[in-house]
């Protein structure tokens, strides 16, 4: 028997007990399904945070700030209370937790970071604290204001990126505000003008107007969030009038500074060039290093999940050690007669073997497919519904490479499960086996 018509007998014998097999086959296609959902949705949103970070660009910036030793977050007593630091500042956009501190940064430090190895060029970054924001329908909002590094990039559902080079007050808006601001759509807000109110130091309110020139999408990796962006004359406006009153050695007190590094840096190079900030005192983080986290996490669910599917086949394995070992003891005349003509013990077991292959590949062929259209279904419903305000987010999405990967673990797992009675076959005495009633 050559090796053609050795797969042929195999796959002929799988279904001599359809009931069984088939069952067999149904629990390797719950495994199979789960593994492939699971490994889809690690793809899609992983492969959308990639697609965000190569979108927000600036990927030669770094977001550089000054750890306080004492303060700590605000509220949390464990330890009693942290000692007071008068150079801290609220960390504000700079990564830390909501009323977590960091040392401010002076122009001294600002010079420091110039003299760094590997550092090109250092801008402080100015926090701007509004009180809130008004537009068509009169009504006062909250407003968080957000600060966009030059070289950075937002994603718009409508206009443009605000013009850093320009003197006009400029200003996009989140895609939240645009309904509660009194606009139609997206599109309609662009080319309108909204109200800024900061407070001085002195307690006195300056309001400033700005035009709309670009409404932001919402990204679970948005580098600006639900914050509203203004441009750089704008930002300037802001910090000083925010700032009247204060000495100006207040004044130049920063939470944070973005540092440019080399665009050809290699992991290594960004590496050492944090280990140089950390001798100096300074802690440096990129923009991939913030969606980094995220990518952990939804990896370790995904692991997680992963974990169950693999339990499920590992119970699917036992069945295929049942459905064949049922089978060697059904066949046992016929595998004496297949030894008794001439056939080896190897080609017995390749026999049986291949067998519990073909039953793996069925059950992860099955459940591929169905876990693939299943999730094309789910991913394209929840799009336009729950998901609608993550424009470009693909929730499952399927990487032919990791599902040629998910069928052919399975295999091996149903090879594997399959060795055992194979063996048991391949050992058989051909003139007992011919005995056997």
């Amino acid at each position: 028997m050559n090796a053609v018509d050795l797969v042929g007998s195999a796959v002929s014998n799988t279904f001599r007990a359809k009931t069984r097999t088939i069952l067999t086959i149904l629990a390797i296609f719950v495994g199979a399904f789960t593994l492939t959902l699971t490994q889809g949705l690690g793809t899609g949103i992983n492969a959308y945070i990639d697609d965000t970070v190569t979108a927000v660009g600036a990927s030669d910036v770094m977001t550089v700030t000054k750890p306080s030793e004492t303060a700590t977050t605000i509220g949390d007593s464990d330890d009693g209370p942290a000692e007071y630091d008068p150079d801290a500042v609220a960390s504000g956009g700079a990564g830390g937790a909501p009323g977590s501190t960091v040392v401010a940064l002076t122009p001294d430090d600002l010079d420091t970071l110039e003299g760094i190895d590997g550092v090109l060029e250092v801008e402080a970054t100015k926090s701007i604290s509004a009180d809130y924001v008004e537009g068509a329908d009169d009504t006062k909002y909250v407003a968080s204001v957000g600060s966009l590094v030059a070289g950075q990039s937002i994603q718009l559902t409508a206009g443009e990126q605000p013009d850093g080079s320009t003197d006009d007050f400029q200003v996009v808006l989140p895609v939240s505000y645009v309904d509660a601001l009194g606009y139609d759509d997206d599109a309609d807000a662009v080319g309108k003008t909204v109200t800024l109110a900061v407070t001085d130091a002195v307690g006195t309110q300056h309001t400033v107007e700005a035009t709309v020139v670009g409404v932001a999408e919402s990204s679970i990796a948005s580098a600006t969030g639900a914050s509203i962006v203004p441009n750089t004359a704008l930002t300037d406006e802001l910090y000083t009038l925010q700032n009247t009153g204060l000495p100006t050695e207040q004044t130049e007190r920063y939470a944070q500074a973005s540092v440019w590094f080399a665009e050809d840096a290699t992991d290594a190079d960004i590496t050492a060039l944090k280990d140089r900030l950390a001798d100096d005192g300074y802690s440096g983080v990129t923009v991939a290093d913030q969606l980094g986290t995220i990518k952990t996490v939804i990896d370790g669910i995904v692991l997680v999940l992963n974990a169950f599917a693999i339990i499920a086949l590992l119970a699917a394995s036992f069945g295929i050690v049942n459905t064949l070992l049922m089978s060697v003891q059904e066949r046992t005349r016929e595998i004496g007669l297949m030894k008794a003509m001439g056939m080896g013990s190897g080609k017995v077991f390749g026999l049986f073997s291949l067998e519990a292959t073909f039953i793996g590949f069925l059950g992860s062929a099955i459940g591929v497919v169905i876990a693939m259209l299943a999730g094309s279904v789910i991913s394209s419903a929840l799009s336009t519904t729950l998901l609608a305000d993550l424009p470009g987010l693909t929730l499952i999405a399927f990487d032919p490479i990791s599902i040629a990967v998910v069928i052919v673990v399975i295999m091996v797992i149903a090879f594997l499960a399959g060795t055992l009675p194979a063996a048991r076959a391949a050992k058989a005495d051909p003139v007992e086996s011919l005995r056997y009633e």
